[in-house]
């Protein structure tokens, strides 16, 4: 094993939790945490249940923030310590576990750094996510299934509660299309990285020839709308269908018309609900997720309108940012990134992060030329 300059990685790692400590503001964080106390405690509380929920979930996110920040100076500090007893014993058992631990700090600090490069406008949202199966028939249908399940199971994997509002089976198999909510703060961050095409290649299961299939399935990501924003729709630009929820296969999971299917004339952008179980629910849900979808257009159309002003055009994404390629070899990678794993499973079992924090830091460098 090679030499490990302990003392200097040592600096290193003080001088990035400096700088996390610097954006993140501890003191700041104390002050939320206070201000929210006092909310959680007030006897009303749960007199408004919905109201009360963001309350607890704010101060438990909250404080879970500072708890990061402070555990990691104690992790480097007994760090620290560490290689100073295994020095001075000449210890290697020892010296190797202190090595361990430094590629474990290193990693958790990245994770960190990561929440402070988060700084778009709406990145501290909840996020609305809709994957919707493109090209290459009923393998497409089964790759968006097998995305939406990915992006669950990494929600699950961070502790943060997810609604599935509305899905859409293909007649064969998987999806035509799902849409969902994550209920984290700075989910939107996370996972606006995420937005794009994503292709699979793979032997198909649904080929009796076994033949190698690519297929296609588009990544919505959209920030979940406050009643801050003030996104007015007038009722006239509005067109709503009702109808009844379907399962696999076209069958009806429902015997009443509680499915809703809500226009905006005006821009032609469609949002399907049927996951609730009334159809008040559902209007309501499909709402949220309209006035969402306008706000980011919004956003893009201003966003359009600087760079126009500011004669600085930059290539899109592109229509294809990630492959997951299961034959004639094993291997996710994100071509705008270049981050790539070997773990296929683990990736469709939710193992995204190293993807999320490449393209967050990529974004950041993007928007920084």
């Amino acid at each position: 094993m090679a030499t490990i300059d302990f003392p200097h990685e040592i600096r290193a790692l003080r001088s990035t939790l400096d700088t996390i400590s610097a954006v993140s503001d501890p003191d700041s964080l104390r002050v939320q945490i206070a201000e929210l106390s006092d909310k959680a405690s007030a006897p009303d509380l749960w007199d408004d249940p919905d109201a009360a929920q963001k309350v607890t979930t704010a101060l438990s996110q909250t404080q879970s923030e500072l708890d990061r920040i402070t555990s990691m100076g104690e992790r480097i500090d007994d760090l620290e310590t560490l290689v100073e007893m295994a020095t001075e014993e000449g210890d290697a058992d020892t010296l190797a576990e202190a090595a361990s631990e430094l590629e474990g700090i290193r990693k958790d600090l990245g994770v960190l750094e990561v929440k402070t490069l988060l700084s778009g406008e709406y990145d501290a949202r909840e996020a609305v996510v809709t994957i919707r199966a493109g090209a290459g028939g009923v393998d497409a249908a089964d790759f968006a299934e097998m995305l939406l399940r990915m992006y669950l199971r990494w929600a699950e994997r961070h502790g943060y509660p997810t609604q599935v509002l509305d899905t859409s089976y293909a007649e064969e198999a998987g999806l035509k299309s799902a849409t969902f909510e994550v209920k984290a703060p700075y989910a939107f961050g996370h996972l606006s990285v995420e937005a794009g095409t994503h292709r699979l290649v793979r032997i198909s299961p649904f080929d009796n020839q076994g033949r190698r299939q690519t297929s296609f399935a588009a990544v919505e990501v959209i920030p979940l709308i406050e009643q801050t924003d003030s996104v007015e729709i007038p009722e006239s630009e509005i067109k709503v269908d009702v109808f009844r929820s379907s399962g696999p296969g076209g069958q009806s999971v429902n015997t009443t018309d509680s499915a809703v299917r809500m226009t905006h004339i005006p821009t032609g952008i469609v949002v399907s609900m049927q996951n609730e179980k009334s159809q008040i629910q559902n209007r309501a849900a499909a709402l949220r997720v309209l006035q969402s979808r306008l706000l980011l257009q919004r956003q893009a159309e201003e966003n359009a309108a600087k760079k126009a002003m500011a004669g600085d055009i930059k290539a899109s994404w592109g229509d294809q940012m990630r492959s997951y390629v299961l034959h004639p070899y094993q291997m996710v990678k994100d071509l705008r990134t270049e981050y790539e794993v070997g773990n296929t499973s683990g990736v469709f079992d939710g193992d995204i992060d190293g993807f999320i924090e490449a393209g967050i830091r990529w974004r950041r460098g993007g928007d920084q030329d």
